[in-house]
C-alpha cells in the first residue's frame, strides 16, 4: 500500500502524489509537491524587473510586475502576492511608503526590500523598521535574492 500526501490544488495548479513535478528541489517530507508561490516584483527600471521575473520563474514561482509603489499596492490589495520584492526609490510612492502602506493594512504582508542607492541617508534601515523582512544593497547576486525569498516563504 502506497501513502500518498493529498491532492492540493492552488491557483490553477493540481499537485500531489507520485505524478506531480517539482519544477526546484524541495527538503520537505513529499519532495514531489509542487510548490507555488506568488511573487510581486515592484521596480521602475524594467530591466532589472525583467531579470529578477525570469530567475524567479526560472525558479518555480508565478511572478506580477508593478512599476511603482502606487501600483504594486493596488495588485497587492486586489491579489495578495506570497511575498513582495521592492526597490526603495522609484516615482509616484517609494518603496518606504509602500512598506508603511503595506504593514498598516496587512500585518503578515512579507517584503524584501532593495536599493541601488547609498548615501548617508539609510534607507534599508529605514525599510527594516518599517517593516521589511529582509533589505538587499544592489548590485546583489541573483543566488542571494533566491536565498532570501526561499527564507522569507519558509518563516
Amino acid at each position: 500500500m502506497t501513502i500518498r500526501p493529498p491532492l492540493v490544488e492552488r491557483r490553477g495548479y493540481r499537485t500531489g502524489g507520485e505524478e506531480a513535478r517539482a519544477p526546484r528541489r524541495s527538503n520537505c517530507r513529499y519532495p514531489a509537491i509542487l510548490i507555488v508561490a506568488e511573487q510581486l516584483v515592484i521596480d521602475d527600471q524594467e530591466p532589472i524587473r525583467t531579470l529578477i521575473r525570469i530567475v524567479l520563474e526560472r525558479d518555480g514561482y508565478t511572478v506580477v510586475e508593478a512599476t511603482d509603489g502606487r501600483i504594486g499596492l493596488e495588485l497587492y490589495r486586489n491579489q495578495p502576492a506570497d511575498l513582495i520584492v521592492t526597490d526603495i526609490l522609484m516615482p509616484e510612492m517609494n518603496g518606504l511608503e509602500l512598506i508603511l502602506e503595506l504593514t498598516r493594512e496587512f500585518l503578515n504582508a512579507k517584503v524584501i526590500a532593495m536599493t541601488g542607492f547609498s548615501g548617508k541617508h539609510n534607507r534599508l534601515g529605514a525599510a527594516k523598521l518599517l517593516g521589511a523582512r529582509q533589505t538587499l544593497q544592489k548590485p546583489f547576486s541573483m543566488e542571494t535574492l533566491l536565498s532570501a525569498v526561499r527564507y522569507e516563504l519558509a518563516h
